[in-house]
């Protein structure tokens, strides 16, 4: 019998994160790894390992681990960052590309991101511009397998967190997706549970390349993981 798959998932603590645990229970061929900054309960019968550690210490532990896979599920917001430009894109950016390196020397094969659709490096929009700039760092790395998941408005428990603009389109979510058909239905909202496994779906995928995954993609790398669980 082979050994199981092993599947590092960085920022298990968040909206997407904790929705990947819980799906991650009962897929066959993969041991998950959660690597955390703070404990976070883990799914009622789920077998999988959770590692705490600070962040500055992260890639050292993935280098340790040396997953074969890794889920970056990570992202901070312009007010826990302290409206500090700086401050947001060492989470958003620099965080997320110290652990790919460090994946990458481990000797990982799949690197999968939750992005954001609309991610461009010249974006006049910072956040988007941010994980544009992530994106093609990740891409010069040249892993075996790189997957960009690029959700519209994320749904899902997020509390406090939420920032005022997202709470707003939430509110207005049943409307504006009715209206946005065509091209346009990659800026929908999608339920964080289907962005999670969809993540885990590509971290089983074997076909090798760059792929960049809109709603649409997103719903059937979801659906293929329900049909493997």
């Amino acid at each position: 019998m082979s050994e199981p798959r092993r599947v590092l998932l960085v920022g298990a603590s968040g909206l997407v994160g904790t929705q990947a645990m819980e799906a991650a229970r009962g897929i066959p061929g993969m041991r998950l790894t959660a690597l955390t900054r703070r404990e976070a309960p883990m799914p009622r019968g789920a077998r999988m390992d959770m590692l705490v550690a600070d962040p500055a210490r992260w890639p050292e532990a993935v280098a340790t681990l040396a997953p074969a896979a890794v889920i970056c599920a990570l992202g901070t917001t312009w007010r826990r960052a302290g409206r500090s430009e700086e401050a947001f894109r060492a989470v958003d950016r620099d965080l997320v590309l110290a652990i790919a390196k460090a994946a990458k020397g481990a000797g990982a094969e799949t690197f999968v991101v939750v992005s954001s659709v609309g991610a461009e490096p010249h974006a006049k929009a910072r956040y988007l511009r941010v994980k544009g700039e992530t994106e093609a760092a990740l891409a010069q790395l040249h892993f075996r397998r790189l997957d960009l998941l690029r959700p519209g408005l994320l749904r899902g428990k997020r509390g406090a967190d939420r920032r005022w603009l997202e709470r707003l389109a939430i509110l207005v979510r049943p409307l504006t997706d009715r209206f946005l058909r065509g091209a346009r239905r990659r800026f929908r909202s999608i339920p964080a549970r289907r962005v999670a496994a969809a993540a885990l779906q590509c971290a089983r995928e074997k076909a090798q390349g760059r792929f960049v995954h809109d709603n649409d993609a997103i719903a059937r790398l979801a659906h293929r993981l329900e049909a493997a669980g």
